[in-house]
């Protein structure tokens, strides 16, 4: 696997004057100071917010899915004994 292209690529963008301050009030301290900083971390924060809100959707296809729910009562019937081991207890 390739590592991440981290050079800067300089962009512009035009933002609502609403948004920029509204950004800038909810932003850490040390954040205010770096409108950059600020926008880098609001995409970064964007992006696993995005990856985990498509992540819990594929787990949710997966928990409806009639033949994951098979395999997991398989699984579920083939480990039972195990459950009866005793492990676990009293703690």
């Amino acid at each position: 696997m390739s590592s991440p292209n981290t050079t800067p690529v300089r962009r512009s963008v035009s933002l609502p004057q609403d948004l920029v301050a509204q950004a800038l009030e909810s932003a850490p301290q040390a954040l205010k100071r770096n409108f950059n900083r600020l926008v880098r971390t609001a995409l970064e924060e964007y992006i696993e917010a995005r990856k985990a809100s498509a992540f819990a959707e594929q787990m949710r296809a997966m928990a409806a899915d009639p033949d994951v729910q098979r395999e997991i009562t398989t699984i579920n019937r083939e480990f039972r004994h195990a459950d009866a081991d005793g492990l676990g207890e009293g703690e």
